[in-house]
């Protein structure tokens, strides 16, 4: 069944328990049934990052008791924008196009469906998902719905966080970038997406919305440029049905940003 973004919006404010229609409080998240799944890897130092980036630091502050007699703790992070669990904000790889704090929430906030490609993957770390893969993951469950969250489910996030199994290597620094060995979305199955299915995003459980080898990152391109922002190492889609489900991801709301951390969960209606 299509739904539209303000559908799935709405969708997901009932499952939040957010008043409506004269109801006279919320209901705890959970109270209906509903099951929350959250689709984040934690930031530390084990964090993924490209190669290239020096990683997640956290900068321990106070903590303790103060003179005053209270518990206290406040510390500070440093980290680039792209890595661990984050959005990859169209501009990204398209000139001219929004910013994270630009992205309509409607492209953050909507159905879910997830495409399983775990074998082909496993078969070859350098798959790339085709439109062939996406046609015939309609023709079991139904055309993909327009404003639909896509997540590709490449079984790469059980190596999380394995550099070396999850990236191809552990090497660092921009020598190690042609060597990255993971699967990701091609070029052509990324402009299907986008025109075709006209969908809201596009999130994944690799380091990259391309494949690992990609050098000119074809997938980022095509989607960016028609406003398609990506999500990137997502954790436990293994947790996930093909459909029926809502999609909340919410990334910092960085001014001017090409990308930003993100929480991201899944909400699943009652059994």
């Amino acid at each position: 069944m299509t739904r539209t973004p303000i559908h799935a919006a709405s969708a997901v404010v009932l499952a939040l328990g957010v008043v409506a229609l004269g109801c006279p409080r919320a209901a705890p998240l959970g109270a209906g049934g509903e099951t929350v799944v959250d689709l984040t890897h934690a930031f530390d130092a084990a964090t993924i990052y490209w190669p290239t980036e020096t990683g997640f630091e956290l900068e321990r502050g106070f903590e303790g008791r103060t003179g005053a007699g209270y518990y206290y703790a406040a510390h500070r992070f440093r980290a680039a924008e792209h890595g661990g669990t984050h959005l990859d904000a169209p501009i990204h790889f398209a000139e001219g196009r929004s910013t994270v704090d630009a992205i309509a929430l409607e492209r953050l906030v909507a159905p879910g469906v997830l495409v399983d490609v775990e074998d082909a993957c496993a078969r070859d770390p350098d798959h790339a998902v085709g439109v062939a893969e996406l046609a015939a993951w309609e023709a079991e469950h139904g055309r993909i719905p327009e404003g639909a969250i896509v997540l590709l489910r490449t079984g790469f996030g059980r190596h999380w966080p394995d550099r070396a199994r999850y990236l191809g290597t552990a090497e660092r620094g921009a020598g190690a970038v042609a060597k990255l060995h993971f699967p990701g979305l091609g070029a052509e199955a990324a402009r299907w997406l986008a025109e075709e299915r006209r969908v809201a995003a596009v999130g994944i459980d690799t380091a990259s919305i391309d494949p690992g080898q990609s050098v000119r990152f074809e997938a980022h391109v095509a989607l960016f440029e028609r406003e398609v922002p990506a999500f990137e190492n997502l954790a436990r889609l293994d947790a996930l049905p093909p459909t029926g489900f809502a999609v909340v991801a919410l990334p910092m709301k960085i001014r001017g940003g090409s990308g930003a951390p993100l929480r991201i969960v899944a909400i699943l209606p009652p059994p």
